[in-house]
């Protein structure tokens, strides 16, 4: 097998680190990573962040986007920008939420994705 062959794995460890550099670059607030492999086949791993305001939210989905082009990484879609309170940016085996702390706590997208997870579980029963 040759060096230069990139795997899935090489490929979506580098755009998570394109995220996350992206998120940090921002001061994306409360980044969660999901590993949503053989739950789903949409993608691999979910991101998912706050920002502080609408303004706040758009401008972190905007450095995610910039970051990931500079990558070698076009987005398949973009969704929320208009009214920014939740902005999902779609990299393909990486998918981005970016929302207001309101708009994340309602939706609860961790506790969805992480439903029966072993470590979820663990800490149910240890906290009762």
């Amino acid at each position: 097998m040759s060096t230069s062959r990139k795997t899935k794995a090489d490929s979506t460890a580098e755009l998570r680190k394109t995220v996350v550099a992206a998120l940090e670059e921002l001061k994306a607030k409360d980044v969660r990573e999901i590993d949503v492999r053989g739950k789903t086949s949409i993608a691999d791993l979910l991101v998912i962040a706050s920002g502080t305001s609408a303004r706040h939210v758009k401008s972190i989905a905007d450095e995610v986007v910039k970051f990931a082009k500079k990558a070698g990484v076009m987005p398949l879609g973009v969704e929320g920008e208009q009214e920014a309170e939740w902005v999902l940016v779609d990299l393909g085996d990486v998918i981005v939420h970016v929302m207001l702390p309101r708009i994340r706590e309602f939706y609860g997208l961790e506790r969805l994705w992480t439903v029966g997870d072993r470590e979820q579980d663990v800490d149910a029963a240890s906290a009762g």
